[in-house]
Formats: structure tokens, sequence, C-alpha cells
């Protein structure tokens, strides 16, 4: 390896370090600013998540739904084009590639419906519950 291609690994080793450390710096510094305002900052690791599950069933289901109603749109309602080859006495039809935007804009729009029901779920609960301290 001569001149520039001797950047690419030197530049990835490096790039990782830098990430590795700052990763441990910052967790570091949350956690003396944690302990500056009298905080444990080991209870808040153990701290249960209990809308977790249903945020990421809700994000699968709208990223489904939306996987599902692209490929309706791109099979029934938007148009193709069809190439036709002919190989010895047969002939066939065949379509071109679809509309791939169309998949990959419906998964995000499902997704993203998915985790605004699961935040409206959430916050009609915390406000619900936000004067009840047992809880």
């Amino acid at each position: 390896m001569q001149g520039p291609e001797v950047l690419i690994p030197l530049t990835m080793f490096a790039g990782g370090f830098a990430m590795i450390f700052g990763i441990y710096y910052l967790k570091t510094r949350q956690n003396l600013a944690m302990i500056e305002k009298n905080m444990n900052p080991r209870e808040t690791v153990n701290r249960p998540a209990p809308y977790k599950n249903l945020k990421w069933a809700l994000l699968l289901i709208g990223s489904g739904i939306g996987l599902f109603l692209a490929y309706m749109l791109d099979s029934y309602i938007l148009p193709h084009d069809f190439v036709t080859e002919t190989y010895g006495a047969n002939t066939y039809r065949h379509r071109t590639d679809g509309n791939p935007a169309v998949y990959f804009a419906l998964i995000a729009i499902g997704g993203g419906i998915g985790l605004f029901g699961s935040y409206k779920m959430e916050k009609k609960w915390w406000d619900e519950n936000k004067g009840n301290p047992t809880v």
C-alpha cells in the first residue's frame, strides 16, 4: 500500500478509538453531574420502561402496514412498464422494476404513525397518573 491507501485503515482505527473514548468520557461526565445533584447513577440504570414493548410493537405494526400498502399500490394502482423478450419460440412479458421509493416512503410513514401512537398512549397514561405518586 502506497500513498492514500494507507489513510483508510489509519482513519478507521483513529475513528474507532475516538468513538469509544468519547462514549466513556460522556458517560463519566453524566455520572459526575448526577452525583453533584445528589442522585445515584445506578438507580437510573435499573428503572423499568413499561412502554418499551408497546413502542416496538406499534413501530413494527406501522412498518408492516406501510409495506403492505406500498405493495398494493405498486401492484394494482401505479403504472408499470412492461418488457417483452423472446427466447426461441417463447415470448415472455414481464414488468420492469417498480417504484422502490414508494416502499421506503410508506414504511417510514407507517413506522412514524406507530411511534406517534405510542407517544399518545404514554402521554395519556402520564397525564392520568401524574397526581398518583404510588405508581
